[in-house]
């Protein structure tokens, strides 16, 4: 059996070996961020922050009033909405002013936590169930505190995500 004899610096074979097994890695490393950063469940995932985001604030704009800033609170009811219920709330507005100006109610709400229950990103639509505290103080009395739950449908539009409808979660059980 013939023996081959290597000629040369054994330290270069090894820095030809580490520059090679460096290369690999970079290339590994490189393909891995390109498929992280082209990867739809990581947009889905920020798409679902977002829809989070705008439901929790929404809804909370939409429980917060105060008598003596009423323009600047029906202005952030407005711009919180779209579709019908956007329409609802400008239609009413001149009467919900009496009603509150008349009540002298002063309401903010705290959102205790979130969730999204339906997303469609394709389609822009969107759902989300909302646990808030609301605190409402008339002008002679005792706070009122309430906790309770909102179910929103959200929709996006070309400034973002916005409250399409916005209503009270059951509770409790209906089955027999």
């Amino acid at each position: 059996m013939a023996r081959v004899r290597m000629r040369g610096n054994p330290l270069t074979a090894a820095a030809i070996a580490l520059t090679i097994a460096a290369a690999c890695v970079a290339g590994w490393g490189g393909w891995s961020r390109y498929e992280a950063a082209h990867d739809d469940s990581a947009a889905y995932a920020q798409a679902r922050d977002d829809v989070l985001a705008a439901g929790e604030q929404a809804v909370q704009n939409m429980n917060t009033l105060d008598h003596a800033e009423l323009e600047e609170g029906l202005d952030s009811w407005e711009d919180s909405t779209t579709g019908d219920l956007h329409s609802q709330l400008v239609d009413g507005r001149d009467a919900f002013v009496e009603q509150i100006e008349a009540a002298k109610t002063v309401s903010t709400a705290k959102i205790l936590s979130g969730a999204v229950t339906e997303l469609d990103d394709r389609a822009g639509k969107a759902a989300v169930m909302v646990a808030l505290r609301v605190t409402v103080t008339a002008s002679e009395g005792k706070p009122a505190v309430k906790e309770s739950r909102m179910l929103g449908q959200l929709t996006r539009t070309s400034t973002g995500w916005k409250l399409s409808a916005l209503g009270q979660a059951p509770v409790g059980s209906t089955a027999g």
